[in-house]
Order: structure tokens, then sequence, then C-alpha cells
């Protein structure tokens, strides 16, 4: 048996080559046959024009985010920005049944950062390292809020046929702060921490606080319960508690108690932190107790019986981030996004995550010399070598202004290559095999290359392979579409957030998670051509001397 599975496994991987060769085969002969049968070729590259400037993002699509971000983040280019959340809350069960005379006894609150387990304590408990935490690791000042904003789930104005979207400018248009309802933490100081979460109980038979779990790294804290909050939310009907219509199911409750408004402000004299939050493993555990019977005390007085129970609530339904940029932030960007030069393209490009800016790129821009000596459109040129020309490789490579950058460790390692009319990513980056969803970091690395650094760990440049993409224009008549190059926290994430007010474009949710930005240079003639954006086809065609 071993041996006949042995043997299809050999068929299938032969077949597999087979059409591997095939299709190289096919794409190949696409070429045309100007350069079959041709034993003589040279393979050379050329630089084609093209432009870039920058481009302001305006407010972003910030619900229906994979992840969100808490806390300030101060870029020592752009300023200051912060990203506070507001969720719903449900509970995983309804139709609840408290029991007689429930009584909340603590409520919890976990939110896991992403982390990593990097070793083992002198215990063989697992330690970790934090990913995702940017900027200055200082205090920021948190307070959790009851919020009283109900976050719809249609848009009214689509005759409620489209989801609510909500954008990153919400405390502007809403302003959260007019509908905070019970302070339930804080203000506190908070600054993430690498340690595991531990809970701890008390033991009533020994009196002893014990551990009862440990897991990884999250925002771990005790809710309060200001004049009964949670047990006027839960237990409000004395005859039957948990029988309330407001208990029966998702919409209503999410209706009944509209969640939490996570807020976010400046602590004295610090520039604060910004960590990215796991809320799809979030929840509230809510711990009460309720009468089961009567005992009679040492004294003989008949007491009751208590027992612990616990309702777990999720963080499911709307959430969404507000991200507020400083003024400094808001100038800079206006400024550079105000005067681009849409012939020439920019001196300096400008990228910024979240609200901020990206950059246009137009590929094969103005004029070129021709075979003949004479000057025709760039795109001309290179469309008259179909059949002519095999496209070897086609990089994009763009420089860091590394006059602009004041500090290394916030340049961001990727950025992501966008077709704008289409909003996705130009077909290289799903041809790319080196995808990773564990490492981020390193995913795509064959279509956008990390951050090249220099001996001081300032950055060099990105580079960009769109073999596939030019090929397209050459061979299938593909239109040369502008392109975006937007900041990214994770290049797998590009599914598309609207803009608001601009249904026509989206941004990749990967640069609406990033708080980075860094400065370009340009395609302007101001440039040094060593610097300027550089778009280079290396290819291959027949030798007919």
């Amino acid at each position: 048996m071993k041996k006949t599975l042995s043997l299809y496994k050999t068929i299938a991987v032969f077949s597999c080559l087979l059409l591997t060769v095939v299709g190289c085969e096919k794409d190949f002969s696409t070429i045309e046959s100007d350069i079959e049968g041709i034993k003589d070729f040279t393979t050379d590259g050329k630089v084609f024009p093209s432009v870039m400037y920058d481009k302001k993002l305006e407010p972003v699509q910030t619900n229906e985010l994979t992840s969100n971000l808490l806390g300030i983040y101060s870029d020592a280019i752009f300023g200051k920005t912060t990203a506070s959340i507001v969720s719903q809350v449900v509970p995983v069960t309804f139709n609840l049944n408290f029991g007689e005379d429930p009584k909340i006894e603590s409520v919890y609150l976990t939110v896991p950062y992403y982390s990593t387990i990097n070793g083992t304590d002198d215990s063989g408990n697992n330690t970790y390292v934090l990913d995702s935490v940017f900027g200055a690791n200082e205090n920021i000042k948190l307070s959790i809020y009851q919020n009283n904003y109900f976050l719809r789930d249609f848009d009214p104005g689509t005759e409620l046929v489209e989801s609510q979207k909500f954008y990153s400018n919400a405390n502007e248009t809403i302003n959260f702060n007019n509908y905070e309802g019970a302070l339930l933490y804080g203000p506190e100081d908070f600054l993430p921490d690498n340690g595991p979460t531990i809970v701890r109980e008390l033991n009533e038979e020994t009196g002893e606080i014990e551990e009862v779990s440990r897991s990884a790294p999250s925002l771990y804290v005790e809710l309060e319960n200001p004049d009964d909050f949670w047990d006027n939310l839960f237990f409000f009907n004395s005859e039957n508690p948990g029988s309330q219509t407001e208990l029966s199911n998702a919409n209503n409750f999410k209706n009944y108690f509209r969640g939490l408004y996570f807020k976010v402000e400046e602590s004295e004299d610090s520039d604060g932190n910004l960590t990215m939050l796991n809320f799809s493993q979030a929840f509230i555990m809510v711990n009460y107790s309720s009468v089961t019977g009567t005992e009679i005390d040492d004294n003989g007085n008949s007491v009751d019986v208590r027992e612990k129970a616990a309702l777990r609530l999720i963080f499911s339904g709307n959430r969404l981030n507000t991200i507020e940029n400083s003024d400094a932030v808001k100038t800079i960007i206006n400024n550079a996004t105000s005067n681009t030069n849409l012939e020439n393209g920019d001196t300096n490009v400008y990228l910024k995550g979240g609200e901020g800016s990206y950059a246009v790129i137009d590929l094969f821009s103005g004029n070129s010399i021709d075979d003949n000596g004479n000057s025709v459109p760039t795109l001309d040129f290179f469309k008259s070598k179909k059949g002519k020309w095999l496209i070897n490789e086609a990089n994009l490579t763009l420089y860091v202004n590394q006059t602009e950058i004041n500090d290394p460790n916030q340049e961001p390692d990727r950025v992501i290559l966008y077709d704008l009319k289409n909003n996705t990513p130009i077909v290289d980056y799903y041809l790319d095999p080196t995808v990773s969803t564990t490492n981020p970091l390193n995913s795509r690395v064959n279509y956008s290359e990390k951050l090249k650094r220099d001996g001081n760990n300032k950055g060099l440049k990105y580079k960009f392979r769109l073999t596939e993409h030019v090929n397209n224009i050459l061979l299938r008549d593909s239109t040369n579409l502008k392109l975006g190059v937007f900041v990214t926290s994770n290049i797998n994430l590009t599914q598309n957030a609207s803009i608001l007010n601009v249904p026509s474009e989206k941004a990749p949710t990967g640069s609406v998670l990033s708080p980075r930005g860094t400065v370009l240079h340009g395609s302007n003639p101001n440039v040094p051509d060593t610097k300027k954006v550089k778009f280079e086809i290396f290819y291959t065609e027949p030798n007919n001397n």
C-alpha cells in the first residue's frame, strides 16, 4: 500500500513539473516568433522615465479592521498622532439565568497584545517579546468609559443596503467625548508590558492568593463597578434576572449597552507609546455570585450560600479607531500635498500611514528616443518592443531622503505598491512565493524588499519587482495605470479601506494600521540622478548584426 501511495506521489509531482514546463513554454512563446530559433542574443537594461509625487490621504475607514491601534505615536518627521478605540461587546450566550439574588464580584478586561515566545524563565514559564509596538516607550493616560453612542450596522444613506462606515476622523464628526457614560477604568498611566498575564484568585480554604492561569501578555485590568454599574446592567429585573428582552439577543444588547470607549490622552512630559491590540481574542469576564441555598453558621444563624459563576463578553460587532493628528502633522501633510508637481513629480515625497499621505507613480512618462533617433512617447517606444524583447526583470527603486530622517528606528521597514485604479496590489504581489502569515515583516520580500539600511541604520532605499506587471503592459496590452506607494504595518493586509468622500479610492488596511512615515526623493529634475526614483527594465533581444 505504501509503495502504491509513493508511486501516486511521484506521478503527481512529475505531472506538476510537466505542467510548469508547458506553462513556461507557453509564456515564452507569447514573445512571438521573431526571436524564436535565434541563438545570438544580447541582454541589456534601460532606465525609463517615471513621475512620482505625493497625495493626501483623506480620513480612512477604521471599522472592520483586523486589529486596532491604541496610544500616542510621536513621529520625528511629522508630529504626534493619537489613536483611541470604540467597540461594541456582546455576551457569548443569551437567555441568561443568573439565579437568585445575583451580585457582581469582579469584572476583568483582557485585550491581548501581539507577542511571540522568546524563551523560558528559571521556572520554565514562557517569556515573551511584544510585536507591533511603535514609538517611544513612555506612558500614556488611558481611561475606559461606557460608550453611549450607538454604532449602527447599516448606512441609512444607502437605504440600509450597505454597511455603515466609520472613519478615522470620528472624534471630529461624532466626538465620543460627548457620549461618555460611567468611568470604568482610569485615568491611569499605561505602558505595555511584555510580562505574562497572570490571573490570581483567593483560595477560600487556605486564605491565600493563588495563581490560577497564565497566558500571553495583554492589557489586563479590573473594571470598576461605580454605583453598582454592572449589577444594574444585568440584574435589573429582580424577579427573574436575565429574562429581559435587552439580554435576549445580540442586536438588542448592542443597543442597550453600546460598548466601551478606550480614551487616550497625553501624560505629562511624555512622548507616549502606540500598541496594536488583538481584539479578536479580547474579552470581559463578569464574575458574579447567586444564592443556591442556606446554611447555619457557627452562631446558629441561617445564612445564604452563594455560588460563583461568570459571564463572558466578547468584542463582536462594530469596532473603530479614531486617529487624531496633531496640528503639526496636518500642516506638514497639507503643505507637502498641496504643492505637487504633476508633470515632473515632487522633489520630496512624504509617506505617512493612517490618515496621512502616499505616493503616486506614473510609469513610462514623457518621451524617449526610439531606434531611429526620434522623440516618441515613452509608452509607445516600449510597446514597439513587443516580439523583440524578452523581459527578464523590471525594478522600481525608491530612495530615502536621509537628510529628512531624524530617527532611523521610526522608519517603516515595508511599503506596498498598489494599483490605484483597481484598488489592489499589482500582479507580482500575488506571484511572490515568500508568503509568511506568522512573520509578515519578512513576507513577500521578492516583490517588495525590506528597507535597505546603511551602516548607521538609516534607510537607503525600497525596491519593488514588477516584472509581470510590465509584461502585462507589453504582451497583453494592459493599461499603464497609476500606481500608489503606501506605508504598511503588515504587507499581508491588503483589504480595502474606504476614503471619506472619495468613493473611487481605497487604501490597503495595512496602511491604515501603520503610524509610521518617511520622506522619499521624488522624480523632479532638482533631484540628483543617483537619488531619483529609478524604473529599470532588463531584457533580452536578438542580435541582428
